[in-house]
């Protein structure tokens, strides 16, 4: 990370909860549904959406979606980095009109997502437009070469 982005949360740490899985899952997910489901943010005047289904130890499949990652839903394993930024999501959402965060429409598995990519923090959140909503996808800290420059061709390309 190069910068500390001011609106941005710290991380949660796994340490903060003494090394209890359990405890660490409870208290992510307590800041999920406070910032996806208590209350909803919007994203360009259209209030965000979940993907619920499916439900998994009565958590939603967003909520597992955005502190894992693997390919198959049912083999996704949990990741420290997208856990520790549990509180990012929102904000970057929240501060979309940020000339830090880069956006931009693409088309990834056939279906149109929106990019939030707040490169000084190497965090990016991916929004699904839908007819009428747009779910909160997905969020993750890029961390490789290869995938920022990826993230940046993309935007260089969508930005012409």
């Amino acid at each position: 990370m190069t910068e500390q982005i001011a609106w941005l949360p710290a991380l949660t740490l796994f340490e903060e909860y003494g090394g209890d899985w359990d405890r660490y899952i409870d208290a992510l997910y307590a800041f999920f549904k406070r910032d996806f489901i208590d209350s909803r943010p919007a994203f360009n005047g259209v209030t965000l959406a979940l993907k619920r289904h499916p439900v998994i130890q009565n958590k939603e499949a967003t909520f597992w979606h955005i502190i894992s990652e693997g390919d198959a839903e049912p083999d996704r394993v949990p990741d420290m980095r997208r856990c520790e930024r549990i509180r990012w999501p929102r904000p970057v959402i929240e501060h979309s009109g940020d000339s830090a965060i880069k956006i931009w429409a693409n088309e990834r598995r056939g279906e149109k997502r929106i990019c939030l990519w707040l490169e000084d923090a190497e965090y990016l959140v991916i929004l699904a437009e839908r007819k009428g909503y747009i779910l909160l996808w997905t969020a993750y800290a890029v961390e490789k070469e290869h995938s920022k420059k990826k993230l940046r061709k993309e935007y260089a390309a969508a930005i012409k």
